[in-house]
Formats: C-alpha cells, structure tokens, sequence
C-alpha cells in the first residue's frame, strides 16, 4: 500500500510533534542518566523509549496520552533503579557489572578475558586505538562496565588509583 488517507497521515505528524516533545520534556526531566551509556539497564531503557515512541507515532490503536504515560512511566522506573542503586551497593551489582582487569602490565589474563568473552585481537585493537604498538607498553586493559575496553599505558598508569577496587592491581604499583 502507499497511501491509506489523508487523515492516517496528519494523524502521523500531529501525534508525532507531540510524542516528540513530550520525548524531550521527560528525557530533560529524567536527567543525563536516561541516555547514558553505562550499563545494559540503561541501554534497556533507551531501547524501550524508541520503541515506544514508535509505538506512538505508527499504531492508531495507542493514543498519545498512552504512549506519553508509557514514556512517563519508563522515566520514572529509570530514576528509581538508579536512584537505589547509587545508594544500595547490592542492588547495584545485581543491576551492573563491575569492571574487569583483563590485561596486567602487557599480559593478558586468560580465565577474566575467557570469562568476559574477550579475544586477543579485542585487546590488540583497543590497544591500537591507542596510539600504542606494543602490549608491553600497557599496563593495564579494563573491560568497563557499559562494554567499552579503556587501556591504561605504562608510562601514563600514575598511582594507579583509577584501578582500585579491580582485581589485581597492575604490579607496577607496588
């Protein structure tokens, strides 16, 4: 089919300006959490908003006033997940996972990278996203919590504070 009526496609565009507004009104209410990039809850939630505003925007079946409660409704469970969280630890690694040391002073460590499904030519590639030709010049590789592989280079590793709490320190530290 291309084309239905008229009326399906100013029903589109007005229904559409309003989901789209009321998006950004409870994005800017929820805050920066609600788009971040930190684990997959968060990830869940973005998805869920795009889905639903879909939803909104395509199905005649859901007015705007549903979808705007739906949308409302996800802000609210994200803000009170986080909110919990931040303030239960338990709750937290129930709902996140911590970082992981998967590579100490230019050695990989097999059982975390097997554990975190990780291969070599990952860890080569953050490397080389570094600038650095070498393993041996890093000494640390961390898989974050939202996926992301930060490398640490030996010549840049400080005090090593920004690894505590991981596993196994880089032994550089002391």
């Amino acid at each position: 089919m291309w084309f239905d009526s008229w009326s399906d496609l100013l029903r589109i565009a007005v229904v559409g300006t309003a989901a789209y507004v009321t998006v950004v009104v409870v994005l800017r209410v929820a805050g920066k959490r609600a788009l971040a990039k930190l684990n997959a809850f968060d990830l869940v939630v973005t998805v869920a908003l795009g889905s639903t505003l879909a939803t909104i925007l395509l199905s005649s079946d859901i007015s705007w006033s549903e979808g705007a409660l739906a949308l409302g409704v996800l802000a609210v469970l994200q803000l009170a997940v986080t909110w919990t969280s931040s303030r239960r630890p338990r709750l937290r690694s129930a709902l996140t996972s911590g970082p992981t040391l998967v590579l100490r002073d230019g050695e990989p460590l097999p059982a975390a990278m097997r554990e975190q499904r990780l291969t070599m030519d990952e860890l080569r590639q953050a490397v080389r996203g570094t600038g650095t030709g070498s393993l041996a010049e890093v000494a640390a590789i961390v898989l974050e919590s939202d996926g992301t592989l930060s490398v640490i280079p030996a010549d840049r590793i400080g005090d090593g504070s920004a690894l505590a709490g991981l596993d196994g320190p880089p032994s550089r530290l002391g």
